[in-house]
């Protein structure tokens, strides 16, 4: 099945919680799988890349424009969820389990700004 950002988006929308409950490598997944990439056998949130890479994602160069369908994947900080996180853009927003303020998720991830990496399907 080809990759249908269009589709992952409106998942990502329709089933995103209230507040975050600490499940986002798992939503993500649900999200990949509703826009036609399945990825299995990754657990936590940080060890993602190689799995979207395999899949036909490419890390996207730094300043490019958002496109719905970007996922982010960021890793841990010092203090933080040693899973990292993982979000999908809509075009306008970030969601992982729940919508988010902005792509770093959280106060702990704004101010440690850990490194990421932004994956765009080819």
């Amino acid at each position: 099945m080809k990759w249908n950002p269009v589709k992952a988006s409106d998942y990502a929308r329709q089933h995103a919680l209230s507040s975050s409950h600490n499940l986002c490598a798992t939503y993500v997944r649900h999200v990949l799988h509703a826009g036609g990439v399945d990825i299995t056998g990754v657990r936590l949130a940080k060890d993602y890349g190689p799995a979207l890479e395999s899949a036909g994602f490419i890390a996207t160069g730094s300043g490019q424009t958002l496109l719905a369908g970007d996922i982010i994947v960021i890793q841990p900080y010092p203090g933080g969820n040693r899973a990292g996180h993982i979000a999908i853009y809509d075009g306008s927003n970030w969601y992982s389990d729940f919508r988010q303020h902005d792509m770093w998720a959280g106060p702990g991830y704004r101010a440690n700004r850990p490194p990421h990496k932004i994956y765009r399907k080819r």
